[in-house]
């Protein structure tokens, strides 16, 4: 695809998450970082993502919102970065990248904000329980190298970047296999490249 690809970001949000989805491809795009109270409201931001919220990216003429869903396309667009696998291997792919768009996002938010759902409530909220989110995640990340068809992938940045904030934080309970998850990604030169990026685009302090 030789289409623009235009990014909308800001260096204090999820949009993190794209970003290094971004420098994972290696394919050229240009940067907008827009700012919460304004720019992110703005009719023109609003036509593009009416929850006013960031990351966004623009492909073309494709428009696509929500993390987990821009890796999932970023992988499919451009195949050649070798970040998704064979269609027939996607089993562990696509489950962990919305296990973790969906129960982990959840629970984690839920704990945080310090709402329990009550034990016979549990079935309602879909996640279950914080803890039964935490020992499947473990399950999912211990004793391998990367999350899905032993190589890293999409998911791997998807479900890192919330091991990797949620350790950093104290949102996502220090255990050995989160550590040592995290510990296999965050050395990768996509990463570095996209922290010093989104680093540097970090508002100056007066």
């Amino acid at each position: 695809m030789t289409d623009e690809l235009v990014f909308y970001g800001n260096p204090k949000s999820r949009a993190r998450i794209v970003r290094w989805m971004l420098e994972e491809t290696g394919i050229p795009y240009r940067a907008e970082m827009l700012d919460f109270a304004t720019t992110m409201k703005s009719p023109a931001y609003l036509a593009i993502n009416p929850m006013g919220k960031v990351p966004a990216i623009v492909h073309g003429k494709t428009v696509v919102t929500e993390c987990a869903a821009i890796c999932a396309y970023l992988a499919d667009a451009f195949p050649e970065a070798g970040l998704a696998p064979a269609p027939k291997d996607r089993g562990d792919y696509y489950r962990w990248l919305f296990f973790a768009a969906g129960p982990v996002e959840a629970a984690v938010t839920n704990n945080a904000l310090g709402f329990t759902p009550p034990e016979e409530r549990r079935a309602m909220v879909g996640y279950g329980s914080y803890g039964a989110v935490m020992d499947t995640l473990e399950q999912a990340v211990a004793n391998k190298q990367f999350i899905a068809g032993g190589r890293f992938s999409a998911a791997d940045v998807y479900v890192g970047s919330h091991i990797g904030w949620g350790l950093q934080f104290g949102s996502i309970e220090k255990r050995k296999a989160f550590e040592d998850y995290w510990a296999r990604l965050k050395g990768r030169s996509a990463y570095l490249r996209a922290t010093a990026l989104d680093d540097a685009a970090m508002p100056k302090k007066n």
